[in-house]
């Protein structure tokens, strides 16, 4: 099968909507489609039809663009079984381990539950690429809504376990106010450093920072090291439990 072609659509003041096109079958996937015109139009411009909505989780910036969707391409739609009546048009619920065909590719759904209580990734293996939504940022991750510290945590962990060259491809542009956070913690963190660099050369370029690679979040993500034994000494927290730091962490950042 030849790669994935997947494609940004910059929509409202931050958002991100994802197009994921299977070259082999023409089948193509819109993940949390904000709002429907430029996403219809972008899919219009490259001659692909929208076969499936993957939504991550039913804010309205993830789902608003939905109806329109449907109505102008006749997609099928995938949320969390658990909010299926909060996602319009929602066709199929999905849990834990469930794998999802876009044409010839597929993608296994991932419980990660922190920024809501029912909120899910969609891991593409073949493609190396997870959508993430609200619950991982280049640099930081999504707040409370709903969902537990400790759920968060346990959700950013379960995606620390992917393989390294994933490529993360998270729903808004917040890298460069993330990084201002990252390093009032980790200033010393020479990873972060240069990923700070990076990211405002991006931006003064017009370029977008997603999606980031999983190795690089893992070295230079504050929340994605919460049970770092040196991490947590530059915090002062040294030996405490990891869901603690990072409920401790993710309190600093609401404030910040």
């Amino acid at each position: 099968m030849k790669t994935l072609d997947i494609r940004v659509v910059p929509v409202l003041t931050d958002n991100y909507v994802f197009l994921i096109h299977d070259p082999a079958t023409g089948a193509t996937a819109c993940v949390d489609p904000a709002i429907a015109p430029p996403v219809i139009q972008a899919a219009k411009d490259l001659g692909w039809v929208i076969t499936h909505i993957l939504v991550t989780h039913p804010h309205g910036d993830h789902t608003d663009g939905i109806p329109a969707i449907v109505k102008e391409f006749g997609a099928q739609v995938y949320g969390s079984r658990a909010d299926i009546g909060a996602v319009p048009k929602c066709d199929f619920g999905v849990d834990q381990g469930d794998v999802i065909e876009v044409g010839h590719a597929t993608c296994t759904v991932l419980d990660v539950p922190g920024h809501t209580a029912h909120h899910v990734a969609y891991y593409f293996a073949g493609a190396d690429a997870v959508f993430v939504g609200d619950t991982l940022f280049s640099l930081g991750c999504g707040r409370l809504f709903g969902g537990t510290a400790d759920q968060m945590w346990d959700s950013l962990k379960k995606l620390r376990s992917l393989p390294a060259k994933t490529q993360v491809y998270c729903a808004h542009e917040y890298t460069n106010a993330n990084a201002d956070f990252a390093l009032s913690v980790d200033a010393d963190n020479a990873d972060l450093q240069a990923r700070a660099t990076e990211v405002i050369n991006l931006r003064e370029a017009g370029q977008f920072t997603v999606p980031t690679t999983l190795v690089s979040e893992i070295k230079c993500n504050p929340f994605l090291r919460c049970d770092d034994a040196a991490f947590q000494e530059t915090l002062g927290m040294n030996g405490r439990e990891p869901e603690r730091v990072f409920a401790e962490l993710r309190r600093q950042k609401d404030r910040f």
